[in-house]
């Protein structure tokens, strides 16, 4: 199936997850990339208040999708996403967590244990 995206960090990062994947046999990143390679509209979005309802404290959370700010936040867990909304960031950061890009992750945790992914 030919992609219709064209957004060249897009691309990108989905070649980069393919790649992961055949270098891993870790199959989460090929689940992210088919997941990203959806129209926008099918998305995950993920709020701070639903990350705080279903995450627990030091927990890895994969958001294939964006990540806003609505909500608050209090634990400490790593979250990956396409992108992240400033104040999002800003708010995972202060209470103690840590923002990365699904590269970031990958090249973190190649075999990508004890990643969750929300949708």
């Amino acid at each position: 199936m030919k992609s219709c995206k064209t957004n060249p960090q897009l691309l990108a990062t989905i070649d980069n997850l393919k790649a992961k994947t055949r270098e891993t046999e870790a199959a989460i990143w090929r689940d992210i990339a088919l997941r990203l390679e959806k129209p926008k509209s099918n998305w995950a979005e993920a709020n701070l208040s639903k990350l705080e309802r279903y995450a627990k404290d030091g927990e890895t959370i994969v958001v294939p999708g964006k990540v806003l700010a609505a909500g608050s936040i209090s634990k400490k867990i790593t979250v990956a996403a396409y992108s992240f909304s400033e104040a999002a960031a800003k708010e995972i950061v202060a209470a103690g967590g840590k923002t990365l890009s699904f590269e970031e992750l990958a090249d973190a945790n190649p075999k990508g244990t004890g990643v969750r992914i929300m949708r």
